[in-house]
């Protein structure tokens, strides 16, 4: 059966799919090697960019073939940020498997210490030939910690795509060889952190320069042991450039507008003058937002075509078939919508990721609307190969829901930005309270009737019940969460 779904516009490679068995995971083959581990992760990829679960616009014929064997979750989240910087605590979140106020270490990196026990770490332990490539945005240490070995390695926040500094792996962690950096792309960007690299890649983008990484490694691995591969896009993160081609396969004006697109956000946020809000002017225009929706499309579907090129060397190594193959993304992005731009926000466009997981044992071609985070990935990877969870995650295992459309492992879920951002979700209903300079603004959304969240139910007093139950339960879970800005969010009679 030829899963092959590729666009008119591509020139892409035909293959022939080999089909999984589609039966229990519990009836998984036992091997005398465990299943590898490729994780493809994207940097800014929100939910709802991929063709085959629902976009007719995008072009993304190799995620598309993931989904086709695979199953993908649509209620995928990360819990939220601790700084402007989201994606350095969501891939804290993600590499711990701990909750956003179980981290120790917040703000714009997110270090992880030595007393979290890592992913590529756990795996390591466990014989795993562990190789790591990409963005690497927590620290130096604990890249070492975790991984055997790995290749172009950038340990920033962002970067030009074609000028991305980056290092060869050193197993002692201190990456102290210097070579002089981009000195004036780094201060027109923001990037004066970065101080120096092992060498600077010129002239080939950040996406092609991974996929080469992570192929070499497929390449000459040892066979003999299972391998955790990780490869950490840059894409489509901004600045948003790729080669020609791929923006020629986008009309812009023929771009749909988003269905919740404004000129601007109805009250202050509380991060209006954030470097993403400022790559569009303001108010936003049409024009603008379909022009930033055009080159994001196409920064992804270049993307796709690396990723396609990784799973061909897969299948070429001879491991592909025992190979758990998992696709997701480190937070989402607004690109227009509600008059946003970035991710700083708890709307479902910034907080929402693709997930997508397939393999031997894993059912084809299903979707599930189970409710997961970002962080539950560890623990249900570990399940999957079965391995102990450590101690120190929090997340909970999906495995369950992977199999049964019917299980669900959350039946509620909380998300925070800063101090100033909390929501609460249970079922369709979803409570987002802010308080910015000593303002409050409540919203309450119906997520099944309003998936844009662009009805505001909380002035009707037929909700009025709703709203309660949802702002107790959520105040109980910031105690849980050990979140310490539950002072700001009580209710407002119990304010003064």
């Amino acid at each position: 059966m030829n899963l092959a779904k590729i666009h008119s516009k591509l020139i892409y490679f035909s293959v022939v799919l080999l089909l999984f068995s589609c039966h229990p995971i519990q009836e998984r083959n036992n091997a005398t090697k465990k299943p590898n581990i490729l994780f493809l992760f994207a940097d800014d990829q929100r939910a709802g960019t991929i063709h085959a679960l629902g976009n007719d616009e995008i072009i993304t014929p190799n995620l598309d073939k993931l989904s086709d064997l695979g199953v993908s979750f649509t209620n995928a989240y990360i819990m939220g940020g601790s700084s402007a910087a989201v994606c350095a605590p969501s891939r804290a979140m993600l590499m711990t498997g701990r909750h956003l106020y179980g981290i120790e270490k917040q703000g714009w990196r997110a270090d992880i210490s030595e007393n979290n026990k890592t992913m590529p770490e756990t795996f390591k332990e466990a014989g795993y030939e562990t190789f790591g490539t990409g963005k690497q945005h927590n620290g130096k240490p604990v890249f070492a910690r975790g991984f055997t070995s790995g290749n172009e390695i950038f340990f920033g926040g962002m970067s030009d795509p074609w000028n991305v500094p980056v290092y060869h792996f050193d197993s002692t962690g201190k990456y102290d060889k210097k070579t002089p950096y981009i000195k004036d792309w780094a201060k027109t960007n923001h990037l004066d952190y970065i101080r120096n690299c092992d060498h600077i890649i010129r002239g080939k983008h950040s996406s092609e320069l991974f996929a080469d990484a992570a192929i070499a490694f497929l390449k000459r691995h040892d066979k003999k042991k299972p391998f955790f591969v990780y490869i950490s896009y840059t894409a489509p993160h901004d600045p948003r450039s790729m080669p020609q081609e791929y923006i020629d396969m986008y009309d812009t004006a023929s771009i749909t507008l988003p269905l919740n697109y404004l000129p601007q956000h109805p009250f202050d946020f509380g991060e209006y003058k954030i470097r993403d809000e400022i790559l569009a002017g303001f108010p936003r225009t049409k024009v603008e937002v379909k022009t930033h929706l055009r080159d994001y499309y196409a920064m992804i579907t270049h993307m796709d075509s690396q990723i396609g090129r990784i799973i061909q060397a897969l299948k070429e190594s001879g491991e592909y078939e025992n190979t758990i193959i998992v696709f997701s993304g480190d937070n989402g992005l607004a690109v227009g919508q509600h008059g946003l731009m970035g991710k700083q926000n708890v709307y479902e466009h910034s907080i929402g990721v693709p997930l997508i997981i397939c393999g031997p044992g894993i059912p084809e071609n299903e979707k599930r609307d189970a409710f997961c985070y970002l962080f539950d990935i560890f623990p249900t990877l570990c399940e999957l190969t079965e391995m102990e969870v450590p101690e120190t995650v929090q997340g909970q295992s999906f495995v369950q829901a992977i199999g049964d459309n019917e299980a669900k492992n959350r039946e509620t879920m909380i998300y925070g930005y800063k101090e100033f951002q909390r929501a609460y979700r249970k079922g369709d209903f979803k409570l987002i309270e802010y308080f910015v300079n000593g303002e409050r603004n409540t919203q309450l959304f119906n997520l099944n009737d309003d998936p844009i969240e662009f009805n505001n139910l909380f002035a009707n007093e037929k909700f009025d019940l709703k709203y309660a139950e949802l702002k107790v339960e959520m105040l109980e879970q910031m105690k849980v969460m050990n979140d310490t800005n539950q002072i700001y969010f009580v209710f407002k009679n119990e304010s003064n």
